[in-house]
């Protein structure tokens, strides 16, 4: 079997954002992911690649020019958006290359240069709405890639979002619109309050957002359930050319900012699923970028377990976990009637969930 080819976008002007003193959002969140990958003896296997910046035309498909003007006027000096999000006097100039990463990576494995790809980025992206700047976003960094992937031809992007917060960034973008499926798993209620299962889309995006609350306390089991008869039968109907993921990892049971509790190996099977839905008709292009994760160890784990499916190699066997604070009896009960009410409130869009 031919080894695939997996890029991995990085830049130290990531580690130059400056969200804050003693931000979550830090930049030793990039070492510890790109620790993980190496203390797996996974990183000779990728092709580590610099990222360009995102031009203005790449920006504007989903953002407006206020929107690019004001973080612009960030350059050379501190600027707080909003209580949660800061930009420092290099931010404008990370933002542009997180975006420009995961562009570029859409334009490679597009052009056949790469398979797969993985793009650690920071400032993260799926908070920031088409005119301004929230939830430690400033570009919506995916959104950008899936309208760069739009603009080049194709008819059907899919957006899977595994952050524990709702993307209401990426689905604002592309609430209208039918050749971008997003689809979100994240706790709730919970930052920033939208992502209920009613939320579906409207005009001809309508049934093309897809939104999966959850309540505290979901693991591995759960959300792989939620996946296997949610979100892969959708993405199997819908047959991406191009698979986006959101990919944060706060939803890890150890992340100070969240209450869910999956491990490692949940990571690696919602990875699975992707690379499962990509198979069908995208040749197996997956292009991932960074969102949330705040706990130094989870990301160093989890990101050992996520680029080991990329890459195409088999998830580490489980080990066994200590039991979590984060997981009440609900999370081991009420899973069956939490996809009972998606498969009712989604089955008029998606006949496979009847």
């Amino acid at each position: 079997m031919t080894a695939l080819r997996v890029g991995l976008y990085d830049d130290p002007i990531f580690r130059k954002h400056e969200a804050g003193e003693g931000h979550p959002e830090r930049p030793e969140r990039l070492d510890a992911f790109r620790r993980g990958i190496w203390q797996a003896g996974l990183e000779p296997k990728l092709q580590v690649l610099t990222p360009r910046p995102a031009t203005s035309a790449e920006l504007l498909r989903v953002h407006t020019a206020g929107h690019l003007a004001s973080v612009a006027a960030t350059e050379g000096r501190v600027y707080r958006f909003d209580p949660d999000t800061q930009a420092g006097p290099h931010s404008y100039g990370a933002a542009l290359r997180a975006a420009g990463a995961v562009v570029d990576a859409v334009d490679k494995v597009l052009d056949g240069v790469l398979d797969r790809a993985f793009c650690a980025v920071r400032p993260p992206g799926h908070h920031a709405l088409p005119d301004r700047a929230m939830g430690f976003c400033l570009f919506g960094n995916v959104a950008v890639a899936a309208a760069h992937a739009l603009a080049r031809g194709l008819m059907r992007v899919m957006i899977v979002d595994f952050d524990v917060h709702h993307g209401n960034g990426t689905q604002a973008m592309f609430y209208g619109e039918g050749r971008v499926l997003y689809i979100s798993s994240h706790q709730w209620p919970f930052y920033p309050g939208t992502g209920g299962v009613d939320e579906v889309g409207e005009g001809a995006g309508r049934g093309y957002t897809v939104n999966l609350p959850l309540p505290g306390g979901m693991g591995d089991a759960e959300y792989s359930r939620v996946y296997r008869e949610i979100v892969e039968p959708i993405g199997r109907v819908f047959a991406p050319e191009l698979v986006l993921v959101s990919a944060g990892f706060d939803a890890h049971r150890g992340d100070p900012l969240a209450g869910m509790d999956l491990t490692p190996v949940g990571y690696g099977e919602l990875m699975q699923v992707c690379v499962g839905v990509a198979a069908i008709a995208a040749k197996g292009r997956v292009v991932c970028a960074l969102e949330g994760g705040y706990s130094l160890p989870a990301l160093s784990q989890t990101s050992a377990a996520v680029i080991r499916v990329l890459l195409g190699e088999p998830p580490e066997a489980p080990a066994a976990a200590p039991p979590s604070a984060k997981r009440p009896a609900l999370a081991r009960e009420g899973i069956a009637d939490i996809v009972a009410g998606y498969k009712r409130a989604l089955s008029p869009f998606w006949p496979v969930l009847g």
